[in-house]
């Protein structure tokens, strides 16, 4: 199923991607963020925080957003 996925680390950018049925919010941010801790970013979908169980739907929006920037 496609949803649209939007990384704000860094230089950030969107894209439309493919994920299984069934992806849960925690699985797709170790996916995407290996090496990140979920405490560290604010996780949302469609605009509203989400749970590390909530299960992902087809035409969902989903964001990574650091609440501490390095540097700053």
């Amino acid at each position: 199923m496609k949803i649209l996925y939007i990384n704000n680390d860094g230089a950030g950018f969107a894209d439309h991607i493919e994920v299984e049925t069934g992806t849960t919010v925690s699985k797709l941010f170790a996916q995407r963020v290996p090496t990140g801790k979920a405490g560290d970013y604010l996780i949302r979908v469609n605009r509203q925080p989400a749970a590390a169980d909530q299960v992902l739907q087809e035409g969902d929006r989903i964001s990574f957003t650091p609440v501490k920037i390095e540097g700053a």
